[in-house]
């Protein structure tokens, strides 16, 4: 058996070791707790002292205007059917529905043998007028330098009515000549021209075919060809008595066509009735639109977009920045960045703007937003308003 050594000391057991990691853990514990509790005060302190940051808009001068939009029907800028002024048969047609055609351009032919005959003997008719004329004319000029050399050689009566037939032959020259033009002029009937640039919209008849006359007393006839100008469309459509005042010539209007995928095209107004109807309390007024590479269909339905209720160069702020449209109440960030509440006075309203008439000035700053989380008095910091952001959005006001 040995002896123990005095000075030793014995070992801590596993439950003390246990104990005293316990208590350093619980130590650690308390100081981080403290320490979040310490930063979450200072963070407090913080967000107590950060002033509210709200969006704001400048007053500036605008051209503001509504808009109404009227729907329509395009229709060409002009329209004809071709008919035949002589009967005869279609001795041949160039063109169908669709095709394109240029002014002057040859559209069909016509056969009429009974004209042609007519026109032959009518031009030779006049050959023998003339050749009646330049005999009787010989005659006459012959009688007369016999006189003039061998005076009252020759009677008076004879050179008298060598000069009546000498005159007789110059208006027989001058009928011939006028049955030929006549007959030359219904001969070129025949012949179906285009009288201007266009589209064939509709054909009615085949080669052979019997076409007749195109008179006003014969309802029998059927026009050869529809001929339609789409290259430049007309659109009518009736303006509200309400806006009337707005409708002036040569101003730009926007169209829009549906059919087209809601494409947009730009038109003038080009006249109007200048008269109200009486029984729909609207004017006519007519726009016309070029229509170079044939997008547009005659009969196309669109809306015209019309600007009305212009103001030029007025005070205008954001719909949104309105607290209250019935009492007219705006916030007003001051040069201190305070909020400022003032009365204003509105007029015109389109679907983003206000008119201001009175109450603020150019440059001044109108809270956008809520109003509710600020009052007057209370210092904000001023953020510039995003427009594109929220332009789509209805304000809700008072």
């Amino acid at each position: 058996m040995t002896d123990q050594d005095p000075q030793s000391e014995p070992e801590p057991s596993l439950w003390q070791r246990r104990e005293a990691w316990i208590a350093l853990i619980a130590l650690m514990a308390i100081l981080v707790l403290c320490f979040l509790l310490l930063n979450r005060g200072h963070q407090r302190e913080k967000v107590s002292t950060a002033l509210p940051v709200v969006a704001v808009a400048a007053v500036d001068r605008e051209d503001l205007f509504n808009e109404v939009t009227i729907p329509a029907e395009f229709r060409p800028y002009v329209e004809t059917e071709l008919n035949a002024k002589v009967s005869g048969y279609l001795e041949k047609i160039n063109v169908d529905f669709g095709d394109k055609v240029k002014a002057g351009q040859l559209l069909g032919v016509l056969e009429v043998p009974e004209l042609k005959a007519e026109l032959d003997a009518s031009i030779a008719a006049q050959q023998r007028a003339e050749a009646d004329y330049t005999n009787a004319h010989l005659i006459y000029t012959r009688l007369v330098g016999v006189n003039q050399e061998h005076s009252n050689l020759v009677a008076q009566q004879d050179i008298d009515t060598a000069l009546a037939k000498d005159s007789v032959a110059v208006a027989a020259v001058a009928s011939a000549k006028a049955d030929v033009e006549k007959y030359q002029t219904l001969f070129g009937y025949t012949r179906i021209i285009a009288p201007f640039d266009g589209v064939i919209t509709w054909r009615s008849a085949d080669p052979g075919a019997l076409i007749q006359a195109g008179t006003s007393s014969d309802t029998q006839a059927k026009p050869l060809v529809r001929l339609s100008d789409n290259y430049l469309l007309r659109l009518d459509f009736p303006v509200s008595v309400m806006y009337v005042k707005d409708v002036h010539l040569g101003s730009s209007v926007t169209v829009r066509v549906e059919s087209l995928g809601g494409k947009t095209f730009t038109g003038k107004i080009t006249r109007f009735t200048d008269k109200v109807s009486e029984d729909t309390r609207t004017m006519i007024t007519e726009i016309e639109v070029k229509n170079p590479e044939l997008e547009i269909v005659p009969g196309m339905y669109a809306v015209v977009v019309l600007k009305v209720e212009h103001r030029s160069h007025v005070l205008a702020i954001p719909t949104e920045a309105v607290a209250s449209a019935k009492e007219s109440l705006v916030d007003v960030i001051n040069q201190a960045h305070e909020i400022e509440e003032r009365q204003v006075t509105l007029g015109l309203e389109t679907p983003n703007r206000y008119e201001i008439t009175s109450g603020l000035k150019e440059g001044d700053q109108v809270m956008i937003g809520n109003h509710s989380r600020v009052h007057p008095g209370e210092k904000v910091e001023p953020k510039p308003w995003a427009e594109e952001q929220t332009k789509w959005n209805v304000p809700n006001r008072e």
